[in-house]
C-alpha cells in the first residue's frame, strides 16, 4: 500500500465517534462477500465533483458501499456513520485481522459487521476491490500513482489526495469524506468534537505553548518530519511550534519527511524532541545510540518517547477516530519532556 517503509508512513475519538454512529443494515452480495451495517443516508444527495492531484471525480448518487485505501479514510467514514464494505489491512498496530483498535472499537460499538480487509501491498488489490463492489473508493491520504488511480477508477469513482501523496492534512481527510458521502454537516460536527478535545488538552498543558519541537524516528536512517506533515500539524494544534532547525536542515526529499545524516543530528536544536518507536526495545536502542547523545535535547532531558505501535499509529498521523483514542497518553509523555525545558 506504500512505496516507503511502513514505520515512516504510519509514524498517520473512537468513543465520541462511536456514539454518533447511527447504522442500519445495507447492501446485499454473494454469500462470500461481507455486508456491513452503514448509515449512508436516505435524504437528498447533490452530485459532487471533487478535484484532486490525479484528476477529478464526480459522484452522482449517494454512495451506499464505500471502500477505502491508504490511511485515515476508513476512520473518517466510520466517524461519519458509514462503515465501509472494504478497508486495507494494517499490520502495523493492527490485530490478527489487520484491524486497528479504534476502528474495531467503533464498529463493535455500532453493532456493525466488520468490513472486508483488503490485502496490504505495494499495488492495490484490484480483484478484491472488484469483489467488494464499492460505489466509491476513498484514498484521500494515500500514495496512489496515476496508473493505480486509473485502474481503480474502472472499478468505482476514486477520490485521491488533493496535492502530494501521504501529506493530506488530517482535517481534510474528514471534510473530503463528508463531501463524498453527502455528510458535510456530520463532518463539521466530528471536527468540532475533535477540536474541542484538542483545545481542552492544550489548555490543560500551558507548558506546551510556544515551545519548539522536532519529531523524529530512527530506524537505521534518521527521519525528521516536516512542518507539512499531519503529525507535526497536530503538535502545533497542541501549542508547540516547529523548531527553526527543522526548516533549516530540511532537504525536501519527501512531501512529509527528510533524512538527516547522523553526523548532523547535533544541529537539530529544539526545546523538545519527540521520538517515535514501535517497541520499548527500539526506543531503548535509540536512546543508547552514540548519535543520540549528541542531540542537545539528550543532555537537557527533553526527549519525549512515544513508544508502541498502537500509540504511534494513533498520533502519527492522527485520524478521525485515532486522535482522541491516543490523546491522553500522548500529552502525558509530551508534558514530561516539556516540563524539563529550562
Amino acid at each position: 500500500m506504500t512505496t516507503r517503509p511502513r514505520f515512516v508512513r504510519t509514524l498517520a475519538a473512537a468513543g465520541t465517534a462511536a456514539a454518533t454512529l447511527v447504522l442500519a443494515a445495507c447492501g446485499s452480495g454473494s454469500s462470500d462477500e461481507t455486508d456491513t451495517a452503514t448509515d449512508a443516508g436516505s435524504g437528498s444527495f447533490e452530485p459532487v465533483t471533487l478535484e484532486h492531484a490525479l484528476g477529478e471525480t464526480t459522484i452522482e448518487e449517494r454512495p451506499d458501499r464505500v471502500a477505502t485505501w491508504g490511511w485515515g479514510s476508513a476512520d473518517a467514514a466510520i466517524a461519519l456513520g458509514v462503515v465501509p464494505v472494504a478497508i486495507p489491512r494494517t499490520a502495523y498496530a493492527g490485530d490478527q485481522d489487520g484491524m486497528l483498535p479504534w476502528n474495531k472499537e467503533a464498529i463493535e460499538a455500532a453493532g456493525a459487521e466488520p468490513p472486508t480487509m483488503l490485502t496490504e501491498a505495494e499495488e492495490p488489490p484490484y480483484e478484491e476491490f472488484i469483489k467488494a463492489d464499492p460505489d466509491v473508493i476513498l484514498a484521500t491520504y494515500s500514495g496512489l500513482t496515476q496508473e493505480q488511480y486509473d485502474k481503480l477508477s474502472k472499478i468505482a469513482p476514486v477520490v485521491a489526495y488533493p496535492d502530494q501523496p501521504w501529506a493530506t492534512p488530517w482535517r481534510d481527510v474528514i471534510t473530503t469524506a463528508g463531501e463524498a458521502l453527502g455528510k458535510t454537516d456530520e463532518a463539521d460536527q466530528v471536527l468540532a468534537d475533535i477540536d474541542r478535545a484538542v483545545s481542552k488538552a492544550a489548555d490543560a498543558h500551558p507548558e506546551f505553548q510556544g515551545k519548539t519541537i522536532a519529531a523524529v524516528a530512527d530506524y537505521g536512517s534518521f527521519y525528521v518530519y516536516r512542518s507539512a506533515d499531519p503529525r507535526v500539524q497536530f503538535l502545533e494544534d497542541l501549542g508547540f511550534e516547529t523548531a527553526p532547525s527543522v526548516e533549516k536542515l530540511d532537504t525536501e526529499e519527501s512531501s512529509f519527511y527528510f533524512t538527516l545524516s547522523y553526523e548532523k543530528v547535533d544541529q537539530l536544536d529544539s526545546d523538545v524532541l519527540l521520538s517515535y518507536a514501535d517497541s520499548p526495545q527500539t526506543q531503548k536502542a535509540f536512546m543508547n545510540a552514540a548519535s543520540t547523545t549528541t542531540l542537545p535535547q539528550y543532555d537537557a532531558g527533553t526527549i519525549a518517547e512515544a513508544t508502541g505501535e498502537e500509540l504511534v499509529a494513533s498520533v502519527s498521523p492522527p485520524t478521525a477516530l485515532s486522535l482522541t483514542w491516543g490523546l491522553d497518553a500522548y500529552v502525558d509523555l509530551l508534558s514530561e519532556a516539556a516540563a524539563e525545558v529550562s
